[in-house]
Formats: C-alpha cells, sequence, structure tokens
C-alpha cells in the first residue's frame, strides 16, 4: 500500500482519496483481489482520512478511551482488482447521528468503479463497550465533511 494521499472534492460532498497498490496476497487463486480484502483497503482508507483530520485512533484510545466500531456494511462488487492494479480508495462522510456516522466509500482503477460500499460505524467507549457521542472536536471536522465544496 502506498501511504501518500490527497483530499479532493466531491460533485456532492468533500471527500479524501487513498491511493492503494494490489500485491500478491491481497488475491486469490483467480488473480483478482479477494473480496474480504476491499473491507480492509476500505478500512485502511477511513483510517487515513481520520489522521488527514488531525485525529489519530491510537491517541483518542489511550486519551478518551473510545474506538470506532463498524456496525454495519452494505457493499456493492462491479469489478475485479488485479495484481499491480492502482487503486483508490475514496471516503466521504454521508450522514452524522450523535455517536455514529456513515460513511459513503467507493474503489475505483482510473475512473471505473470497483466497488461502492456504505459503513456505519459507531463511536464506542471501551471500558464499558458501550455506543457514547462522539467528541465534540471529531464532531465538528464531520460536520465540516458535510458541507458542499467552497
Amino acid at each position: 500500500m502506498q501511504t501518500s494521499h490527497h483530499a479532493a472534492a466531491d460533485s456532492a460532498r468533500r471527500h479524501f482519496e487513498l491511493p492503494v497498490r494490489v500485491y500478491y496476497e491481497d488475491t486469490d487463486a483467480a488473480g483478482v483481489v479477494y473480496y474480504a480484502n476491499y473491507l480492509r483497503f476500505l478500512e485502511r482508507a477511513r483510517t487515513e482520512w481520520l489522521r488527514h483530520a488531525g485525529f489519530e485512533q491510537q491517541r483518542i484510545i489511550d486519551e478518551q478511551h473510545l474506538v470506532f466500531v463498524v456496525k454495519r456494511i452494505e457493499a456493492d462488487y462491479h469489478a475485479s482488482g488485479r495484481l499491480d492494479d492502482e487503486l483508490r480508495v475514496e471516503v466521504a462522510v454521508d450522514r452524522l447521528g450523535n455517536a455514529s456516522l456513515v460513511f459513503a466509500q467507493r474503489v475505483l482503477r482510473a475512473e471505473q468503479v470497483l466497488l461502492d460500499a456504505r459503513v456505519t460505524v459507531v463511536c464506542v467507549d471501551i471500558r464499558r463497550m458501550k455506543p457514547v457521542a462522539i467528541p465534540a472536536p471529531l464532531r465538528e471536522k464531520l460536520r465540516e465533511s458535510l458541507k458542499e465544496p467552497e
């Protein structure tokens, strides 16, 4: 996986992009990206999006005892990625709740959409393993992400 990333403006919402190279370990016996590995790509992109926004997961865990837990994933596979493909994984905040948020994510090869997904995550206090409100500073960044590009 490449680690460079950049923010870009979507036609409807701001989104973040993470480039991902397909390695041999990502493929199945047919030489295509194994379906479950797309979930890993989505996770990496959400993690890097959060880091890009100024919030590191380990610091949130250490200081606030909070984690973001995936509650639901809806994914539509449209085409297959292959060994050595250069993909990009997009992340956009689609909906913001009190303790949860929904990400709209896509995996693309050039302009071809390989996967569309909606991922619902919940903010959880790891000491009690209960959902809690998303902290105000992060909530503000998330709210900004919902706005139209200027």
